[in-house]
């Protein structure tokens, strides 16, 4: 059974950091008594790279991509990437997979944003044929590969499926070892968890072997309210992302009319309509006692792992990332 429990950090990799402050968060967060550091894939540094790093710097923390998109590399390459990270750090390493958004895939990657959630369990069943270090034989409409066999000696390597949509969210109960939920405040984790359960259940698993993490915005540096402020243009640039408004519906009051306002190109409008409730709702921010809060009711919600997202006040800040971590690790630590 695979159920990860502790206190994760995912670094903020569009703050336009250099990657030796992101690894220096990383060190940060080991030294904090964090479990997991979480590296994204957007337009910041590439995960695999950023992965290695932080796995030759680091003793104890479990690392892993928060998460890598299925689209722009294949299934065997991907495998690869992480069979090497685990023969580094044996036991440390998670695959964190996603589909990623259209926007990054299709305009970014220039490639079709087709069947992401067949395309993801057909991944998922390549990864662990090369993790368990047999040879490939997949024909599926989206991942194709026959005759490899990674050099390297079988790994253990958890996979996590990021899911925010009731279907995906299903199958992540039914093929992932633990589902990744983002965008979600504390009284929604339980009908999403439910959805995860039931898949599992689906597919004749026990749903208790599927663990649950779950990523959040968290500030807790000296600077709320510039932060406060950034976390606003954060919700909103998230909750316009067609495959992620669903997520934003019951936190976000104004949300149909600033998608509204966002298309017909008045951003300002839009930015407006975000109160102070939504940001609230998806952001944990103040203290480190606060964030800690957010953490506790995460867990009391049912999630095993909680993950802070620690952007800072401004971009390029990381003395705000750097307290985040540190004050919320002293926090929970008080709260436990």
């Amino acid at each position: 059974m695979t159920v990860l429990r502790g206190l994760g950090v995912t670094l903020p990799v569009d703050e336009g950091l250099s990657a030796g402050q992101y690894l220096d968060l990383a060190r940060l967060a080991e030294d904090a008594g964090c479990t997991d550091v979480l590296v994204g894939e957007v337009a910041g540094p590439e995960v695999f790279a950023m992965l290695g790093m932080i796995a030759a710097s680091t003793s104890r923390i479990r690392l892993g991509s928060g998460i890598v998109g299925v689209y722009p590399r294949t299934a065997v390459l991907t495998a690869m990437g992480f069979t090497t990270l685990a023969s580094l750090a044996p036991g440390r390493v998670l695959a964190g997979l996603g589909a990623s958004s259209p926007i990054i895939v299709e305009q970014w990657h220039g490639l079709g944003f087709d069947a992401p959630r067949a395309r993801l369990e057909e991944y998922v069943a390549a990864l662990r044929t090369v993790f368990r270090g047999e040879r490939t034989d997949l024909d599926g409409p989206h991942v194709r590969s026959h005759g490899f066999r990674a050099g390297l000696a079988p790994v253990d390597v958890p996979i996590l499926v990021a899911a925010m949509n009731p279907r995906m969210l299903r199958l992540a109960g039914a093929i992932a070892d633990v589902a990744f939920l983002t965008w979600t405040p504390p009284d929604e984790y339980g009908p999403k968890i439910a959805l995860v359960r039931e898949g599992a259940r689906a597919a004749g698993r026990d749903p208790d072997e599927v663990g649950i993490a779950a990523s959040f915005w968290a500030y807790a540096g000296d600077r709320v309210d510039e932060a406060r402020e950034r976390l606003r243009r954060f919700v909103l640039q998230y909750a316009m992302v067609p495959t992620h408004r669903p997520s934003f519906r019951a936190s976000f009051a104004g949300l149909d009319e600033a998608a509204d306002a966002w298309a017909g190109g008045d951003r300002k409008a839009a930015l407006h309509l975000v109160d102070d409730d939504a940001v609230a709702a998806m952001c944990a921010l103040g203290s480190g006692d606060d964030v800690a809060r957010r953490v506790a009711a995460m867990r009391a919600a049912g999630v095993d792992l909680p993950i802070a997202l620690t952007p800072g006040a401004v971009p390029g800040d990381p003395e705000g990332p750097a307290a985040t971590i540190e004050r919320m690790a002293a926090g929970t630590k008080e709260h436990a």
